[in-house]
């Protein structure tokens, strides 16, 4: 998270905005379309059922045409 300048707080607070959530490649995995800072960001997220959490594989900026 330091090397992409955000922390766990501000990684909370893009999933609690998020503005779309869609199926990604990799089965299991959900894409949590978001921003941070006004810019367009993808948080991957992997939902644990015997565990009850959702575990951030990454996080990163999604670059504008």
């Amino acid at each position: 998270m330091v090397d992409r300048r955000f922390s766990e707080v501000d990684l909370r607070g893009m999933i609690a905005n998020a503005t779309g959530l869609r199926e990604d490649d990799e089965p299991g995995r959900w894409v949590v379309e978001t921003s941070h800072g006004s810019v367009p960001w993808e948080v991957i997220v992997e939902p644990d059922a015997v565990d009850r959490l959702l575990v951030v594989v990454t996080a990163y900026c999604v670059d504008l045409p």
